[in-house]
């Protein structure tokens, strides 16, 4: 996958959550669940995307692991309102999917530049 199709992955992932939170209940408890998916869900692709400028290896290391971190966060959001039952659909199953595949896909980039990193 090229640098390019990422960034629009990881946009889409954002844009997607966006819209999936909109129809979550407005009580409370959906705001607040909302607000914390859909700020993790972007800061996956905003990383990604600062990632591309970043000052060094260590740098990148660093913001890739960002990344790692916001899209489990995502996938933690995402299981809470499946398994709440705050939202039942075929939508956050697909978006659990995804999530967990975009933290497979930084976890193997990460693993590759820390290993060629050290050579």
């Amino acid at each position: 996958m090229t640098r390019t199709e990422l960034q629009k992955r990881t946009k889409k992932f954002h844009i997607e959550v966006i819209q999936f939170c909109a129809d979550l209940p407005r009580t409370p408890v959906g705001f607040e669940i909302a607000k914390q998916l859909i700020r993790s869900a972007g800061s996956v692709g905003a990383n990604y995307r600062a990632a591309g400028g970043a000052k060094s290896t260590a740098d990148f290391i660093n913001k890739i692991q960002i990344i790692i971190e916001e899209a489990d966060e995502s996938l933690y959001w995402l299981e809470i309102i499946l398994e709440s039952k705050l939202k039942v659909s075929d939508a956050a199953i697909l978006l659990i999917k995804e999530a967990n595949e975009l933290t497979a896909i930084f976890t193997a980039s990460n693993k590759t530049v820390k290993a060629s990193h050290k050579k």
